[in-house]
């Protein structure tokens, strides 16, 4: 890590440049020549009641830690290519994305009047009116409004859903609880904050909150955990609404079809359905994007039809009075039903979480110019048709459909059901890998089902359990009213916590105004907690189970989480010091064979107690030994010339060294042993070289010991983090002030001595680590698991010695994921109390 900044007074220290500060300046003391070694310049008056004080906001270069000097930038978001694109790709990339992010939503028209009816019984025409307004209004403020406008602007790198949310907070904010997250991951980062102003401020304020409470972190974390079990749960809603809504047609078609056939039939389909989720999604997305466009070209046409045929006047549904009428007449039934106005939003939430490898101006531009334009129409043109039929308050949708053109618009109804499940399985998939590689889900077995896309994968146990639990679900109620209610709650939840997320991200990242912050939380958290307020009124017609399966989902997130952290912070407790391998010198103890040892830690700093008993147990170690962790850290990907980050562990003689390897929550893990070694050996060459090239410029250079003078004095004030700090008004709270000092290495040789020594140190080192490699590299794996102490308390206990143990006996291992022969492993367990 980089040098603590010490007090002292003296000069103004020069940070060099690889680092960053923002500093406070006394006018007075401030030169146009010590000025250029500074990149930005801004003033700032300072108001006190004794005097006034003007002051300059100076910003250096940024501060890196040295393991992390080749992290600096990260390659720009794909979204500037979206110019780049021809029309023949914009065509494909719009049936991709139809199929893949709006087919959910897409789906909403054919149940979205079943359940509000089945809940509010419509006595004229402006019954249908008010409740076509909430639908109307429901789908312009949310799904276009909250999630298009606003939401999709909120992905991480291009990456949607809860964690990706979570994730960019936390990039801003050391506001993360994950077991193994590093501080100086920060730059890989693409995100800046902006030039002083009062966003900046409150930027700055909501950013020592969130980092200095315990409490709020905790509570960031567990709204996390809640809103990814609610994806997850509506992994087993959607499929079950969509595909029995969709065959319930079969009842308008075939009039010796009942429930009981239309049930089974759903049964049927959804085994078939996960049975191929497995198959490439790239190729199937593909295949059905037409489908889709066919459908949502059939709901537009549909709804025209209607509105030719039974009038425009449901046109007047645009007026929003008609809402309050709605309630006027029937406030009861008014509230209740607003739970299945919701549905016709439902797949907002899936939009978001499935952009992925989509451009946010092509997802925004398909759903104003295609997927709203339909909607609209669709649901116009079965009002349109209530208000002439006011008796036919189910299978609204199937009903309004002209006789001769029933059966090609069930079939590809069917087909878009079918599709819309699919590609919300697919979104479950993705935030299960995405809590797997944060550490908050345990390990599963991932299968990648695309070579060019990375993130389109397939979980086998998750895959089952959502079958089993769908096919339950539809045996269960066998209805889509009591599981469109269940749909509302999982929907609801989600995104009432989206919001939330979303509102500090726009004072933590995008530093916009606070009253169009205040205005985006007030009207979209009251808006989504009066529908929840409604769903949960349906909590006996079978909302309960979702809450359960979401609860108990929660709950194996919340205790492997626990555990993990648990564990990792033992480890770093138990960590060899320094002395102790000085003590034993540079063969440890013990005999140095040639090769290269890759001991496998979680420990990111220092050397882990689990080689200790490696010492012990084996009769002699390699004499190359590096230390690998694996992080994966909170952004999509890491490219691959920063996969790999070194520094090195004791003097030169021990050739030993620390070895960070990074791994993004869309990054493949499960790659080839030989090719990874490859990598990693290329990287600590060039490590090498470059510490040797460090220390030759060393050994030419004179610096003087320079430092930063005290607040009192000349109000240069550094922060604790590296980030920013200003002596009022924005971080005032910083107390004490930094001071660096730069010694520059001294010889009493003569320069040229000192460059070839120096030039055969790093010949003799490339030479042993060549030798090394080939002799071979073995894997050196160490298992921690943990157990409660006796004096611990009975939760504790219960949730260590049992829960968490048998998540541990069950989950994946580790090593099934390194993809490495057992022939080049050696594995030492080792258990400690916590």
């Amino acid at each position: 890590m980089a040098e603590e900044p010490k007090r002292g007074n003296g000069h103004l220290a020069n940070f060099g440049p690889s680092e960053s500060r923002w500093a406070a300046l006394d006018d007075e003391e401030y030169s146009e020549e010590e000025g250029q070694d500074w990149v930005q310049r801004m003033s700032l008056l300072e108001s006190e009641e004794d005097d006034t004080v003007e002051q300059k906001l100076i910003r250096t270069s940024p501060q890196i830690d040295p393991l992390d000097v080749e992290a600096l930038e990260i390659a720009e978001s794909g979204e500037t290519q979206f110019e780049d694109l021809t029309i023949g790709k914009h065509i494909f990339l719009t049936l991709q994305i139809l199929a893949v992010v709006f087919g959910d939503v897409g789906t909403s028209p054919l149940y979205t009047f079943d359940v509000i009816l089945n809940k509010y019984s419509v006595s004229g025409k402006d019954d249908v009116l008010g409740a076509l307004s909430i639908v109307l209004y429901t789908l312009i403020l949310i799904s276009l409004v909250k999630y298009t406008l606003v939401v999709l602007w909120a992905n991480h790198d291009g990456e949607g859903g809860t964690f990706a949310l979570y994730s960019l907070i936390c990039r801003k904010a050391n506001a993360g609880l994950l077991a193994n997250q590093l501080t100086y991951e920060s730059p890989i980062s693409s995100f800046g904050l902006k030039v002083p102003s009062p966003e900046l401020e409150r930027s700055l304020k909501v950013k020592e909150y969130l980092e200095s409470s315990l409490a709020i972190k905790w509570l960031l974390l567990a709204l996390v955990l809640l809103s990814t079990s609610m994806v997850i749960a509506d992994g087993v809603v959607t499929p079950a609404i969509s595909v029995m809504s969709a065959f319930n047609g079969l009842k308008v078609g075939i009039s010796s079809i009942g429930q009981e056939e239309v049930v089974m039939i759903s049964i049927a389909s959804l085994i078939v359905l996960f049975c191929v989720q497995r198959f490439n999604t790239s190729k199937v997305g593909l295949a059905v994007g037409p489908a889709l466009f066919i459908w949502f070209c059939s709901l537009g046409i549909i709804g025209i039809f209607n509105l030719f045929k039974y009038g425009f006047s449901v046109l007047k549904a645009f007026n929003p009075v008609y809402i309050y009428y709605f309630f006027g007449r029937n406030p009861s039934q008014a509230w209740m039903s607003l739970g299945g106005c919701l549905l016709c939003a439902t797949g907002s939430e899936a939009m978001f979480a499935d952009l992925c490898y989509f451009y946010v101006r092509s997802v925004q531009l398909t759903f104003v110019i295609i997927v709203l334009p339909c909607l609209l129409l669709g649901y116009l043109g079965q009002a349109a048709f209530l208000m002439e039929n006011i008796t036919e308050t189910q299978q609204v949708f199937f009903s309004s459909i002209p006789s001769g053109a029933f059966w090609p618009v069930f079939l590809i109804a069917t087909i878009a059901a079918l599709i819309a499940s699919r590609a919300m399985i697919t979104a479950i998939f993705s935030c299960i890998k995405q809590s797997i590689a944060l550490g908050c889900f345990p390990r599963v077995k991932v299968i990648h089902t695309s070579r060019k896309f990375m993130g389109q994968i397939y979980i086998p146990v998750i895959n089952w359990l959502l079958l089993v639990s769908c096919v339950a679900f539809v045996a269960t109620f066998g209805s889509i009213f009591e599981i469109g209610n269940a749909y509302g709650i999982a929907e609801l939840g989600v995104m009432i916590m989206t919001t939330i997320l979303v509102t500090i991200i726009m004072l933590l990242v995008w530093q916009i105004h606070i009253a169009f912050v205040l205005c985006f939380f007030t009207f979209f958290m009251g808006l989504e907690l009066v529908f929840f307020s409604s769903v949960l009124g349906g909590l006996a017609d079978g909302s309960w189970v979702m809450l359960v399966f979401a609860g108990f989902l929660f709950t194996i997130m919340c205790i492997w989480n626990y555990g993990r952290k648990l564990k990792y912070e033992t480890e770093e407790k138990q960590k060899l010091s320094q002395d102790l391998m000085m003590e034993l010198g540079c063969n440890l103890g013990t005999i140095r064979a040639p090769g290269i040892g890759l001991v496998y830690n979680e420990t990111v700093k220092g050397i882990p107690g689990i080689f200790g008993h490696f010492l012990t147990t084996l009769p002699a170690v390699h004499s190359m030994i590096i230390f690998v962790s694996i992080k994966y850290v909170p952004i999509p990907a890491v490219p691959q010339s920063k996969r790999f980050l070194f520094r090195r562990v004791c003097p030169i003689s021990y050739h030993m060294f620390r070895c960070i390897a990074r791994y993004g929550y869309k990054d493949v893990r499960k790659e080839n042993h030989q090719a990874f070694e490859q990598v990693l050996i290329e990287s600590l060459e060039k490590f090498i070289r470059r510490e040797a090239h460090e220390r030759a410029l060393e050994s030419d250079e004179d610096a003087d010991a320079i430092y930063v003078r005290e607040a009192s004095s000349s109000n240069i004030l550094i922060a604790p983090n590296g980030t920013y700090s200003l002596s009022t008004p924005l971080l005032s709270s910083i107390s004490h002030v930094a001071k660096v000092n730069s010694e520059a290495s001294t010889s009493s040789g003569e320069p040229g001595n000192i460059a070839m020594a120096n030039a055969l140190i790093l010949e003799s080192e490339l030479s042993i680590l060549q030798k090394a490699k080939a002799i071979g590299v073995v894997y050196l794996l160490g298992h921690g698991d943990i157990r409660a102490r006796k004096d611990s308390w009975f939760f504790k206990k219960l949730v260590i010695n049992y829960f968490y143990a048998f998540l541990r006996r069950n989950c994946r291992k580790s090593v099934a994921s390194l993809s490495v022969p057992q022939a080049n492993l050696i594995q030492v367990s080792m258990t400690n109390m916590v």
